[in-house]
């Protein structure tokens, strides 16, 4: 079922965590910050959404690097009742696209609740302060890739918060699965 996040909170804090990567080792995620700022994006290995925009979502980690923006992606999925996004699997997926920035493992699901995390891609942007002024998609892409044109709305938004400090006024919000959340005892 696909679900879309709310608009962006401009100014909440992002909130701190070490969570194990696919790497094997434990990250924090503002240690994954650049000097002007972070991408947090909430991904997992089998919506076909994520899968539809993988290769561009490494693509603009991997430019954003170069403006000083760090990267983290975070699978917060319940593994249990989605085996694909088990850890190992999770390990494949980041060998199989070549991730260049961490990959890790939300297995209580603390962090997607403290970020209100609310579909796969969901992707929030941090100013250098860690900030909030980025909530909203990649690009056009829905479950099927977009064509080769398509106005990189994460890439952009977050250049200009690189810049200024600022995200833009106008964000058009990620869709995609839903966080699939554990039972509640």
């Amino acid at each position: 079922m696909a679900a879309v996040p709310p608009v962006c909170d401009f100014g909440w804090k992002a909130v701190d965590s070490r969570l194990m990567s696919t790497e094997g080792r434990a990250y924090s995620i503002f240690d994954c910050a650049g000097p002007n700022g972070l991408v947090v994006a909430f991904i997992c290995n089998h919506c076909p959404y994520v899968k539809a925009v993988i290769d561009r979502i490494v693509r603009d980690a991997r430019d954003l690097e170069a403006l000083g923006i760090g990267f983290v992606a975070i699978n917060s999925n319940d593994a249990q009742t989605y085996p694909e996004d088990s850890f190992d699997k999770m390990k494949e997926f980041a060998a199989a696209h070549a991730f260049t920035f961490p990959y890790l493992h939300d297995d209580d699901q603390s962090v997607a609740r403290a970020f209100d995390a609310a579909c796969t891609p969901d992707f929030f942007g941090f100013n250098k302060n860690l900030e909030l002024q980025y909530r909203g998609r990649l690009d056009a892409s829905r479950k099927e890739t977009g064509g080769p044109g398509l106005r990189r709305d994460l890439f952009e938004a977050m250049r200009q918060v690189a810049e200024t400090g600022k995200g833009p006024d106008d964000q058009i919000p990620s869709m995609g699965c839903s966080i699939k959340w554990k039972e509640m005892a």
